[in-house]
């Protein structure tokens, strides 16, 4: 398949596309470059790509591809309570509008990029695709309208599928430093401690970055049947962890690091356990890698490539990233490119 691939710069993208081209796909990236520069160790090979805001994107842009997977995105929590608004113009708006050019174009399969948090305060009991969506932040209610906004799209010739992936970890060449399991162990690395700071009771679903570029392969080359408009739960019980239980593993893969666990940010609303059979049972599914290979790898990578506390409390952790674009020029009051960086950025492609 000819693939167009949104967010091929990000921390997913970044290892999704390599194994969409292994997997024997053509692969085109479509990104912003925000995160291009966000790199720990050798910079990455990219597929060619459109240097285009989500925004922006014509229906030009997509004829001649079968398949569009949409992973772009402002994301994560704190970064979709920054502006509440600029959050649903871009996850939201811009991705439904995404989805209605592809469909123009004569794109015929549309992966899109959700999240188990679009279960919000689910408790203890798992939660199947079918449990009641209750997301509690901006970020997740931008993915259940697109997920609503999307589904109705749905004909003979376009299918929409969504891939509700747990909490990614994992090392990636384009690395972010915001999500838990590779915070942890960073600030283990640095600082010799793995500190939680709510009172490490909320569970969370955890699946590898890896993990998650195979399962979008799956559903490329799934039958059409087996996918057509339906959500996917993206992960495997087994990393169903309390954060307790995911700094407990930080713990036993740096050496020296110790455990605080200081409840000072109180309790965490975000609870969930999530089940993951579906895929399993109708794509052949598995996630294979476990927190503790994960937090494992994180160590090694993040030793071996020399991390330091400026790009891990700044370059990769997505926040003061994009608030540094801004105080800086580069991007605006809407998170857009102004037309001096805009200049730039043509001048360096």
């Amino acid at each position: 398949m000819r693939v167009l691939l949104t967010g091929h710069q990000g921390y997913l993208g970044t290892v999704m596309a390599p194994v969409l081209r292994a997997a024997g796909h053509e692969v085109v990236g479509l990104d912003t470059g925000f995160f291009a520069d966000c790199v720990l160790g050798r910079l990455p090979g990219d597929p060619p790509g459109l240097a285009v805001d989500l925004r922006d994107v014509t229906v030009e842009q997509l004829i001649g591809f079968d398949a569009v997977i949409h992973l772009a995105a402002l994301s994560n929590d704190p970064l979709g309570a920054l502006d509440p608004e600029i959050t649903y113009a871009i996850n939201h708006h811009a991705s439904v509008r995404l989805a209605r050019l592809a469909k123009a174009a004569g794109v015929r399969r549309f992966l899109y990029a959700s999240t188990c948090s679009v279960y919000g305060a689910a408790g203890e009991e798992l939660v199947t695709e079918d449990a009641p969506l209750r997301p509690i932040t901006p970020y997740a209610e931008s993915k259940v309208r697109v997920e609503d906004d999307v589904a109705a799209l749905a004909d003979a010739d376009f299918t929409p599928v969504f891939l509700r992936n747990a909490t990614a970890f994992g090392f990636s060449p384009r690395l972010r430093a915001d999500i838990v399991l590779n915070n942890l162990v960073g600030y283990a690395v640095l600082t010799g401690e793995v500190k939680v700071l709510s009172d490490g009771t909320p569970w969370r679903p955890l699946v590898h970055a890896d993990d998650i570029a195979k399962a979008f392969a799956t559903c490329l080359s799934a039958p059409r049947a087996a996918i057509d408009c339906r959500a996917f739960n993206i992960g495997t019980e087994a990393n169903n962890l309390t954060v307790a239980d995911i700094a407990k593993a930080v713990v036993d893969a740096v050496p020296g690091a110790r455990l605080s666990i200081t409840g000072e940010s109180g309790a965490d609303p975000r609870s969930y356990r999530v089940d993951f059979s579906a895929a399993r049972s109708a794509l052949g599914y598995r996630a294979t890698w476990t927190v503790a290979a994960g937090a494992e790898q994180l160590y090694r990578e993040y030793t071996a490539r020399g991390l330091t506390s400026e790009d891990f409390f700044h370059r990769f952790t997505r926040l003061p990233h994009l608030e540094k674009l801004r105080d800086t020029g580069v991007l605006d009051a809407s998170m857009r490119r102004t037309s001096a960086s805009e200049a730039q950025q043509t001048a360096v492609s």
